[in-house]
C-alpha cells in the first residue's frame, strides 16, 4: 500500500497540532486551545458523511461520551464535510459529541494521517479484503460490499454535497487521539497502521478507549 503524507503520523508524547474550525452545532468556532489547561481530549479525526464507517464511529462517540467525561475526559469529533452538509445530517440524528467540520482535510494533514495513493495494486485490495468491523454482517465480505451493506442499514442516501467529498477524500485514512491538558498526545490509534487494509471501519474498543483515558496524567 503506497502512502502519501506529508509527515508520518503524530505519536504518543508530540504536542498535538492546534486547530480552529467551524463547529458544528452553531455558529462559533472550535479549536482544541479552547481544552488547553482545562481537560483533556478525545480527538476522533474522520472523514466525510458519505462514510459509512465514520457514520458508525460518531455512533460510538456517542455512547462512549459520558463515560469519558466521568474521568474529566470531553470528547471532540472532526468530520470531513462543509459545516451545512454535518448540520443537516445532525439536524435528524442528533449527537451529544462536539463536532467541528474539515472539508479540506486540513487537520488530518496536520496530524501526519496517511492518504493511500489510489494505485491499481489498490483498487485491487480493495475488492478483494475482507472485513467485518462492525460485527453487524454474518461473515466478511469485500469492502466496497460492507459499505454498501451498512449505508443500506442506515437507510442513508448521499447528497451532491458527500459525493463531491468521496471524490476529494477517498481513500483518506482516519485517527482517533487522547490528548492531555497540556496538549500532549498520550495515545493513537491510526486506522490500518497494523493490518493494512483489514483494518478498514475499525474502531478501538470502548474498553481500549476508557483504559487509555484512565492512564492519562493527572494535575
Amino acid at each position: 500500500m503506497t502512502i502519501a503524507e506529508s509527515r508520518p503520523p503524530i505519536s504518543p508524547g508530540e504536542p498535538a497540532p492546534d486547530f480552529t474550525l467551524p463547529a458544528v452545532d452553531g455558529e462559533e468556532t472550535v479549536s482544541l486551545a479552547d481544552y488547553r489547561g482545562r481537560s483533556p481530549v478525545f480527538l476522533a479525526l474522520l472523514i466525510g458523511l458519505w462514510c459509512p464507517f465514520c457514520r458508525r464511529q460518531i455512533a460510538q462517540m456517542g455512547a462512549t461520551d459520558r463515560k469519558l467525561k466521568t474521568l474529566g475526559v470531553e470528547s471532540l469529533g472532526i468530520v470531513a464535510t462543509p459545516p451545512e452538509n454535518a448540520r443537516l445530517y445532525f439536524k435528524f440524528r442528533p449527537t451529544r459529541v462536539r463536532l467541528a467540520a474539515d472539508p479540506e482535510l486540513a487537520t488530518h494533514r496536520a496530524y501526519g494521517l496517511p492518504k493511500p495513493a489510489p494505485t491499481q495494486e489498490l483498487m485491487q485490495q480493495f475488492a478483494s479484503v475482507r472485513i467485518n468491523p462492525t460485527g453487524e454482517l454474518p461473515e466478511p465480505l469485500p469492502i466496497p460490499e460492507v459499505a454498501a451493506a451498512i449505508g443500506k442499514f442506515d437507510g442513508y442516501t448521499t447528497n451532491e454535497t458527500d459525493q463531491a467529498d468521496l471524490q476529494r477524500q477517498w481513500p483518506q485514512l482516519k485517527g482517533q487521539f487522547l490528548i492531555d491538558r497540556d496538549g500532549i498526545v498520550r495515545w493513537a490509534y491510526i486506522e490500518c497502521a497494523t493490518e493494512g487494509l483489514a483494518g478498514i471501519g475499525k474502531s478501538p474498543s470502548e474498553e481500549e478507549i476508557l483504559a487509555a483515558a484512565r492512564a492519562l496524567p493527572r494535575g
